[in-house]
This record gives structure tokens, sequence and C-alpha cells, in this order.
């Protein structure tokens, strides 16, 4: 290690074991109080027990850099713009914030998962101070100002870069900065081909990558007008699973797949079909995850207990000459059946939404896209027709046309996402709100300006003329447990529409400064309700303000100013004179490893127990406290199983009106729930302007206390 060392207390000889101390969280004291102090003592132990004897040292910090890039640990085109006493004073700031992981999970996390180790794996050669300086110093790409603004919100614990920025930047031997990516599958061998190797390029670069198949045709359809040729989204779907399973990136982050299809496909039933328990092995799909895209009219079909047609994607493509995704089956559905030139089956819709909750109940898929809910709210030309492998990414695309020798003749747009989030709670208590914001805007724009994957063309293109990025946000929990708010409340949903609508003013407002710096905007900003100024009209038409004393109190206690009329006004003139930079700003992710280095509630959810119990690796059980608790404010962490779909759902809704692209809500269930339900819940959903929907979870009284493990891409 460099020579300023770890921010421990030296343990004295009781401190044995810090995995004993940890699980000391799970068992009360004579008092019937959690021990929180153990845990504490457990960071110290394993700082002491592990970290400092398995850390290499380096007579200073400038000489610890020379050799980690003369090694080949560090990148020195990183550090090249910048003079050395940069350089060591921004390391020293970053000394100063004198931090300290706030858990065991923490300390865990980040040295098992984002320290640069040596080659061996033997020996660490980062602390956070350092990782988080690389990391400043890579995205800001010689901009000392912005190096140290974002140094400053890492350090804080305001802004925390995704899994694959804050653990490749600044590393030689690393994958992509980028958290995952979503790409078209066109009614065509060449594009089947050309996907199955986006999968196997994309998979060892780190990222999550899903797939739409709505535009397959189904099992049984003609090819080259022979009849009952096409084998259908199956056989498609066990390729792609089979690539994900072989590549990952140099074994530490698995690949990982989703796949959408449409719910007016002809395949949708076998579809949801393969990840039956009982299904036969042919057809069972294990580690791919599933999503269905289900317009207004399948809810409709449902309500009035009327037969839900499904169309084959081959005839309607002949039909209209546009492939099914690019079509508003809502609006075309009774024109669709009524053409005797597409053919199509009937299944029960009310039936189609049982088979849905059955198996959720069984699996926790699939996730759900409300497709005409995300098309209303989309301020982009264009249709958005899937999402990614955490159904938060909602972003238009455009299909890629291939020669017979597979060369490109139209490459197409395809989307990546450049993923971080803001903790909610340290943010409310940032001297500068709208600076954090801008500096965790800029900093996710420097991972789209980096972004180059050669291998996948449309993914190129899509970064290129879209530069989106996806603001996430976590801790909401911990934050109104600490102002001791219940989830789910009057006053939590008032806090949750007002913070998301005052990010929503300065993420835009960050975005049109960069298109004025920069002199550009995003392609097609032009065709967009930006241009014209129809998105600003919810904020100009009524006066946001919170509608409780307590949310009042919070904002004007942070010294927060809330945007008005006139700033709103203003933002829209200079939007529409010089665009914004970024297609996409905000997405809600599942955050799950950036949480615990973070000490935060993951995502917007609620806690899933006030002690999460994770199972780590080789390391076994470890148990994590929920942020701000303690022994007397026990009464605000209600687990998700007891806050129940409705308020979660209701806390979604208030934050999605603000988010241009979408939040991964899970919902959780009691064990006594059944397919009803979950049922009844997807509608309420629908009704409430949801988005997407994430997994189901049951509550299982054997597990109770543990997390299933959620997405590897955004979550991790």
């Amino acid at each position: 290690m460099a020579t300023t060392e770890l921010n421990i207390t030296r343990p004295g000889p009781e401190l044995a074991d810090y995995h004993a101390l940890n699980a000391m969280l799970n068992l009360y004291d004579s008092e019937g109080k959690i021990q929180f102090h153990k845990d504490r003592q457990a960071i110290d132990c394993y700082l002491q027990q592990h970290v400092i004897p398995n850390s290499r040292r380096f007579p200073s910090p400038a000489a610890r850099l020379d050799a980690l890039v003369a090694e080949g640990y560090y990148e020195a085109g990183v550090l090249a713009p910048y003079s050395a006493e940069f350089i060591a004073e921004l390391y020293q700031r970053a000394d100063a914030h004198h931090f300290r992981f706030q858990t065991f999970m923490g300390a865990l996390k980040f040295y098992t998962g984002y320290a640069l180790k040596t080659f061996d794996g033997r020996h660490y050669l980062e602390r956070y101070e350092d990782r988080v300086c690389m990391v400043a110093l890579t995205l800001a790409a010689g901009d000392g100002a912005l190096a140290v603004r974002l140094m400053e919100e890492m350090m804080t614990g305001r802004f925390q870069p995704a899994t694959p920025t804050f653990l490749n930047c600044g590393k030689r031997q690393r994958g992509e900065y980028v958290s995952c990516f979503l790409l078209r599958i066109e009614d065509n061998m060449e594009s089947i081909g050309r996907s199955v190797n986006a999968a196997l390029q994309l998979s060892k670069r780190g990222g999550g990558v899903a797939f739409m198949l709505t535009n397959l045709r189904e099992a049984g359809a003609p090819i080259k007008r022979i009849e009952n040729q096409s084998s259908g989204v199956i056989p498609v779907m066990k390729m792609l699973e089979d690539a994900f399973s072989y590549a990952n990136q140099l074994g530490a982050r698995q690949g990982a797949g989703a796949v959408y299809l449409h719910a007016h496909h002809p395949d949708i039933m076998r579809f949801l079909d393969t990840k039956r328990e009982n299904a036969d092995e042919k057809i069972r799909i294990k580690t791919l995850s599933l999503g269905v895209v289900i317009p207004d009219i399948t809810f409709e079909l449902a309500r009035d207990n009327r037969p839900m047609y499904l169309f084959s994607p081959y005839d309607v493509e002949r039909v209209y000459g546009a492939p099914f995704s690019q079509l508003n089956i809502s609006e075309k559905y009774h024109e669709m059946a009524a053409d005797s030139r597409i053919r199509k089956t009937a299944v029960n819709a009310r039936q189609f939404f049982q088979t849905l909750a059955e198996i959720q109940f069984e699996s926790g898929y699939p996730y759900m896209v409300f497709e005409d809910t995300v098309n209303r709210a989309n301020p982009i030309a264009g249709r958005i027709n899937m999402s990614n492998l955490c159904s938060e990414i909602l972003q238009v695309n455009s299909a890629t046309l291939y020669n017979e020798d597979l060369s490109y003749r139209e490459v197409g747009k395809d989307i990546s996402c450049n993923l971080g989030s803001l903790n909610i709670a340290r943010t409310m208590d940032s001297p500068d709100f709208g600076n954090t914001v801008e500096t965790a805007v800029r900093g996710l724009t420097a991972v789209s300006d980096m972004s180059r994957i050669a291998s996948v063309p449309s993914i190129v293109k899509g970064n290129d003329e879209s530069h989106a990025i996806g603001l996430g946000q976590m801790n909401l929990h911990g934050y109104l447990a600490r102002e001791h708010i219940y989830y789910g409340s009057e006053e939590g949903v008032d806090f949750t529409n007002i913070y998301f609508y005052t990010v929503t003013y300065h993420a835009l407002r960050a975005s049109n400064r960069l298109a004025i710096e920069r002199g550009k905007a995003f392609s097609g900003f032009g065709d967009s309700r930006y241009a014209s100024g129809e998105y600003f009209r919810p904020y100009l038409e009524q006066v946001w303000q919170p509608q409780t004393e307590r949310v009042r109190s919070l904002f004007a206690g942070a010294g927060i100013a809330l945007p008005g009329r006139e700033e709103w006004l203003a933002l829209r003139d200079s939007v529409m004179a010089h665009g914004l930079y970024n297609q996409n700003l905000q997405a809600v992710p599942p955050t799950g490893s950036i949480s615990y280095i973070n000490h935060s509630t993951s995502s917007i959810h609620p806690i899933v127990s006030p002690i999460e119990i994770r199972k780590e690796g080789k390391t076994g059980r470890v148990y994590y406290p929920a942020p701000y608790m303690d022994n007397d404010n026990l009464q605000y962490f209600q687990d998700a199983y007891e806050i129940g779909p409705e308020k979660i759902i209701d806390t979604y809704a208030a934050a999605t009106r603000h988010v241009d692209q979408g939040l991964s809500l899970t919902l959780f269930f009691r064990d006594t729930a059944t397919t009803r339900d979950i049922n009844k819940a997807q509608i309420y959903a629908w009704k409430k302007g949801i988005k997407t929907l994430y997994y189901i979870r049951i509550r299982q009284l054997a597990l109770e206390g543990t997390e299933v493990a959620g997405c590897v891409s955004c979550a991790l």
C-alpha cells in the first residue's frame, strides 16, 4: 500500500474472527438489542487481519502509480493529461475525507469485487480512495476541475458509478465501462447469426445483453413459402443461452442475457413454458431472463373476457411493410384481427394473465413492459419495443440490414446503458444539490463518450448518436427511515415525487449546458418533444410543491430551492434553442453491490430485511444492517413483504412521471399470496402508469431474511 494507511481502529486481541463478529448482528444482546457495534468491530478486524497483511506496500503514492503503470496494471494514458502535482493533490484531498466503510459487507464487497489486485490475485493494490481517484481521473479525461468534482462526489458517497465503471476505470486489463446492452433481432438468418456473435462479444466485455425476439416468425411459419418450416423463437433462445454461459469478463462477471417477446406473438405460451419448473429439457431455459411486452389492448381483452389473438409476425410484416415490433398493436388490433391475410390463433386473455402469474410464482419471471404506457411517455421520435436485463432501460432502436455475406447493408441503432446512481440521503445533504446532479450527469456522459465497441457496429452507432445515460437513485428507504418517515406513506410518496422532480430539472439543465458547450445535440433532437417544448408542459401548467409540511421542511432545511415556473420556462427556452446533449438522462436500476459499498438501501425499493443475509461465494453468510438503522428507529424499517405491493407501486408511480426511461420495480408478496394477488398487483401497476415490472418475489419462510440474486448487470 501507499504510505497513507487504511483508516481503522486497531482491534484488540478479543477481535479474533471478523465472520463471527459480523454474524453477531443476527443475535440480540442481553437487553434484546441488535449489536451494531459488533459489525463495526468486524470491519476493523477484517482490515487488520486480512486486508493490510495482503496489501502490497510502496515507498510513496507517486512510486505506487509509477510501478502500477510500468507493471501493466494501470493505463498510462489515463494519467498522462495531468501533472504529477495535480495527481498528488487529488489523492491528498481524497485521503482528507478519512473514509471508513460503514459495514463489514461494504468492506468485503470492495476488496473482493472492486479493488485492483496483483495478477495472481494474492495481494491488494488499491484502497477505496485509490479506486475513487482512478475513476475520477479516467472520466475527467484531463479536465482537472471535473476530476476534483467527481472525486468529491464519490468520496462523500453522493454519487456512485455502476459496477462496470467503478470496477474498470484506469485498469489496463479490463472490461468495458458500460453496464448493459439492448439489441434487436430481425426475421432472417443473418440477423440471428450476428446476434449470437454479439452476445459473445458483449458478454466477454462484462455487459448484460437483452435481445428482442418479437420480429422472429413463429414455429410452423413458412420459409420461402414452404409451410411448417420455421422453428420459432425457442431454438434462438437456446443458442443465446449457450453463448452467455460460455463468455464472461475475465471470470470477474458472468455473462447474462434476457429476451423479450410481445404478448401477441404466436409463440408466447411456449415462451413462458420455458420457465416452468417441470418444463421439458428440450425447451427449458435455465439462465436466460424472460420479458413480455404487453400493450393496453391485452388488459382490455382480459377485462372484457374476449379472445386474445396472436398474430404471425411473418404475415404482419408482409401486409404492413413494417416489422411487428414497430406497430402499435393496440391501435391496429381489431384491423389485424379482421384481416384474412394475417394468420392468427386465439387464446383466452384471462388465461394468459393467469399463466403469467403462475410462471412468476414459480420463477419470478417474466419481466413485464407495458408497451403503450412506455410509448406515451417517450419524448423521443420512434417506438420503444423492449427493455434490458433489469427492465429500466427504455430507448428507441432501429433495425440493422445485412447482405448475404453477413456484411452490413445498413447499420441500425441499438442501445447501451451508461449507469450510475445518486445516494438520495447524501444528495439531500449536499451543500449544492444542483452541482451534485450535474457532476453525476457529466461523469456518466464521459462513460458514453469513451465507449466504442467496434465488434457490434449498431451499438457504436446508437451510442454515438444518442449519448444516452441512465442516472439512477438509491437509498430512498434509508433516507425516509432516517427522517422518521414510513416507506409508502403520504409523506414518503410526497418526498419521492418532489425529489425526482428536482433531480429532473437539474439533469436537464446539465445536459443543456453540455449541448451549449459542445455545440451539439443528440441525433434526432429536432423531432423530439424537447425540441417542440411539449415535454415541459406538465412543469409549466401546474405548481410543483410538497403536499405535506414534513416534506416542505426537509427541502427547506437542506437549503434546496425547488425550481419554479420561471426556472422551467428559462430551461425550456434554452433547450429549444440549443438542445440536449443526452437523448436519455434517467433510469433507476436495481443497485446491488454498489449499494453495499455506498451503504445504501438498494434502488428506491424497500429493504428485504432489516438485517439482510447474503451468501457471498466462499465467504459464506454475511449480514448487512439497513443504513441509518439503530435500536431506536426500527419501526421505520418495515421490509418489502410487510409493506406490500400497493405502497411500493405508489412510490414508484410518483417517481415514474419524472423519469424519461424506466425504473426497475420488483414486487414482493407474503407467503400467503396467490396468483390472483399477483394479477391484481399487475393491473394496479398498469393503471398507476408504471412502465415496467422486474421480478416477482414471494416470501419463502425457510429463506426469510435472505435475498435471491438479482440482475448481474445493473445490480452488481
